[in-house]
């Protein structure tokens, strides 16, 4: 008997669930976790794109193999979550930026502070 017939023997006899080898969703799972870790340092963003991507591929051979969809549907959720908070984060930079740019000159860590404080009251 050759390792599959093993397999699925165990599986007929009810000792053991075949095993899930959709490795894309794997792949798609770890980069959207990683992605959504990591989202707040800007390097979620691609990972999440990468993630995405993969997921979605992974989602397309799910229909065909039928295995992995579970982790394939995970993947794109944390991969769409790390997307979008690295955006938020992105635009909360800018605007952070913007309304305390008045306070970007040479001086005291304390003079910074007590400028960012005017500008965002």
């Amino acid at each position: 008997m050759n390792t599959r017939e093993v397999q699925e023997a165990a599986v007929a006899q009810g000792l053991g669930a075949p095993p899930d080898r959709n490795g894309l969703a794997v792949a798609a799972l770890i980069l959207g976790a990683v992605g959504l870790s990591t989202s707040i340092f800007f390097v979620g963003g691609p990972l999440g794109i990468i993630g995405l991507v993969l997921g979605v591929v992974a989602l397309i051979t799910t229909r065909r193999t039928g295995t992995g969809r579970g982790k394939a549907v995970a993947a794109v959720v944390t991969s769409v979550l790390a997307i979008v908070v690295s955006a938020l984060v992105a635009v909360l930079m800018v605007w952070y930026a913007n309304h305390t740019q008045a306070c970007y000159r040479p001086g005291s860590f304390h003079e910074y502070t007590q400028c960012v404080r005017e500008q965002l009251t």
